[in-house]
């Protein structure tokens, strides 16, 4: 269809460039230029592509854009308030304000009509390929047989700069993206040759269509650059190609769109100077020369242009919505299990079964927590059909895998040992830690199913960046991160996390459960599940850890693991000394305790599986696991000390590592480290006789 153009899309598009101006001066910082030369491309997506409703901002059936240039909010903001969106004229005078809804960078739940928090350049790009790969699944689950016309059936619209196909994160996930031929995905690059450091042949130069393609995408030039030098804005042909890119069914996207940023500054457009600060006084009456409006007027607004904007938005948003709203009623009615399995994903609750289904294990006899991982993990999946997930490239080792669940691949990718199809459960994230975590945020942001990613828990670093933003939105991924500690063994230092531990649980909002035998590893799980606010990392053992007996006459019940921490031992007689450990090292709590009693000493043994669940609690629970009477505490764990020294007061002791590891088996290590019984019971004597002088 020819695209319906006139004066006052031109207008509404001026009015964009000169607000973001305008909203940067007053701010005093910001980045304008993308805003700027952006904007009658944001404008077409947002008025003729992108199917919003702009009276529900979540709204089943929408699109998705990602603005993975962040730096760029103005350039999102100024469409939202075009729209009608909810943003209005005072939000942006606000920007970058305390408190404003209109912050630097778009902050999901912040702003209505922001579905992610892009965060550093690349990542907003790499969540889009798991808002993307979460849509297949959704019509998986709900609609596999439905059309391009499904209710379940939406695209995913991206606007990228150099800076993010610069970062690492993005080829990692339009690799991806490639193989996983995600045809609901595209992508505008916005080629403008211009970063902070100004001119981008310094730092990039490579032929990223050329690139793309080799990824397996459909790839399409727009030039608003012509060859004679001159420039304009030509959306006739950004619209023909972005409705060629939807045409495109079986392949991801990307359209290099070449502009000037800031185009049309008289002296600023096409410098490193436009790119992130404000034009200043002389520039910005220039800007608005330019453009044939008044240069002195700020904020000044072309009610005719947005009224027109706002009116477009709102009838096509009608248009939109009563179009998908019959096809979603047919589907209910001709799908009521479906029907009632949605209603409770987008009410975020597990079956009422779901714990019914946690497995037991042998007591007595020893499993490595990521074996039990694993056992819950296929024990759940049944009876929940929005759990997925997988590792990168490390499924046999993370014990990922769905056994009989079909994988999430094309037809054509399918192997020997991996049989699937484009709607299937486990995924395959290849060796690409950071996308993967990234992707597991866009699937999360979807909002209809549950995802988990496992690795090393070493490699866990690679992944930090997208964690820190899954913690920030407070997205409920699982992150399955095994081979734990030094207990990883002949692999040596390189793969042995030390600090790992501490430096997760330095991350706000985000819960690290370090299960210390199979039965607190099923409750972990079930917790996990049950969380809707923040990420859970699970960290487990490669090595096979005791499964002692529970419950009456022996250990504390697993349930006290969703507190945090709890009291799993305590002595026949009075407590002298508290002993806490996670993980691999409770075992030398519950044997020190035993050697102690036959020193008359009486030790309560403590497990904190999660010290951040436990930080949760009130005073009165926390003051009944670590007696304020008791001074004399130990901690053993094999990481860094420090995370347990609110734990352990002023005269605790912490038996830990205080440098790499080493290379040698996981008994050895764990002897050379000091991580016996025997430590942890000298330890406790010299606690408690410090704490009798």
């Amino acid at each position: 269809m020819t695209l319906q153009w006139n004066s006052l899309d031109d207008r509404a598009v001026t009015q964009a460039k000169v607000l973001a101006a305008d909203a940067v001066e007053q701010a005093g910082s910001g980045h304008p230029g993308t805003p700027i030369s952006l904007a009658a491309a944001a404008y077409l997506i947002y008025q003729r592509h992108l199917r919003i409703d702009p009276a529900d901002d979540q709204w089943l059936g929408r699109d998705r854009f990602v603005l993975s240039a962040g730096h760029a909010s103005l350039l999102q903001y100024v469409q939202l308030y075009l729209a009608g969106m909810g943003l209005e004229l005072d939000d942006l005078k606000k920007f970058r304000t305390m408190g404003s809804a209109t912050p630097g960078h778009p902050e999901y739940r912040w702003t209505k009509g922001i579905e992610i928090t892009t965060g550093p350049l690349g990542s907003g790009l790499a969540s889009a390929v798991g808002f993307a790969m979460a849509q297949r699944r959704d019509k998986g689950i709900f609609d596999p047989e439905g059309g391009d016309d499904s209710p379940f059936a939406h695209d995913v619209y991206v606007i990228a700069g150099d800076g993010c196909l610069q970062e690492g994160i993005s080829a990692e996930a339009c690799s991806l993206a490639g193989t996983q031929e995600l045809g609901n995905l595209i992508v505008i690059w916005d080629d403008n040759h211009i970063s902070i450091e100004d001119d981008t042949s310094v730092s990039f130069n490579e032929d990223v269509l050329a690139r793309f393609e080799s990824y397996g995408w459909h790839t399409q030039r727009v030039d608003w650059l012509n060859s004679d030098g001159s420039y304009s804005e030509d959306v006739v042909s950004l619209d023909a190609a972005l409705t060629a890119a939807k045409a495109e069914t079986t392949k991801p996207s990307i359209i290099a769109l070449r502009t000037i940023i800031g185009w049309p500054s008289p002296t600023k457009q096409n410098t490193g100077a436009i790119h992130g600060a404000k034009l200043g006084g002389d520039e910005l009456r220039g800007l608005k020369e330019a453009l044939g409006l008044d240069p002195d007027a700020m904020f000044a607004i072309d009610d005719e242009a947005v009224a027109h904007a706002r009116d477009n938005a709102a009838q096509r948003g009608r248009s939109l919505r009563e179009t998908w709203d019959a096809a979603f009623t047919a589907w209910s009615e001709a799908n009521p299990d479906g029907a009632r399995l949605l209603e409770r994903l987008r009410a975020d609750r597990r079956t009422p079964d779901m714990r019914e289904n946690l497995p037991t294990f042998e007591e007595g006899k020893a499993l490595a927590t990521r074996a039990a991982s694993g056992a819950v993990l296929n024990a759940l999946a049944p009876t929940l059909p929005e759990l997925w997930g997988g590792s990168a490239d490390l499924a046999g080792s993370n014990n990922t895998a769905i056994m009989g669940e079909p994988s999430f691949i094309p037809a054509s990718r399918q192997t020997s040992m991996w049989s699937g199809g484009p709607y299937g459960r486990n995924l395959h994230f290849g060796v690409r830690e950071h996308a993967m975590a990234a992707i597991m945020n866009g699937i999360a942001l979807d909002g209809l199913t549950r995802v988990y990613g496992g690795t090393f828990f070493v490699f866990s670093d690679y992944m930090r960046g997208a964690v820190r933003l899954a913690a920030l939105m407070g997205l409920p991924v699982t992150y399955v991160w095994t081979h734990d500690s030094i207990g990883v063994g002949e692999d040596g230092p390189t793969h042995q996390p030390v600090e790992h531990l501490a430096a997760y649980r330095a991350i706000p909002n985000l819960s690290i459960v370090r299960p210390a035998d199979a039965a607190e590893t099923a409750e972990a799980w079930a917790c996990s599940l049950e969380q809707t606010a923040g990420p859970v990392g699970l960290v487990l053992t490669r090595q096979a850890l005791p499964n002692p007996a529970r419950g009456e006459g022996a250990l504390a019940a697993a349930d006290g693991v969703k507190r945090g921490a709890y009291v799993l031992s305590d002595p026949a007689g009075d407590v002298d000394v508290i002993l806490m450990g996670s993980g691999s090292e409770v075992q030398y709590c519950l044997e020190a305790q035993r050697l102690l009693a036959e020193r008359g000493i009486g030790a309560r043994v403590v497990s904190v599986p999660c010290m951040e669940w436990f930080d949760d609690q009130d005073q009165a629970y926390r003051d009944s696991v670590l007696l304020p009477e008791v001074s004399a505490r130990v901690s053993i764990e094999a990481g860094i000390a420090e995370p347990w020294l609110r734990y352990l007061g002023c005269t605790g002791e912490a038996i830990a590592m205080t440098g790499f590891g080493q290379v040698g088996s996981a008994d050895q290590l764990f002897e050379h480290f000091g991580f016996t019984a025997e430590a942890v019971v000298d330890a406790a004597m010299r606690q408690v006789e410090a704490a009798a002088k």
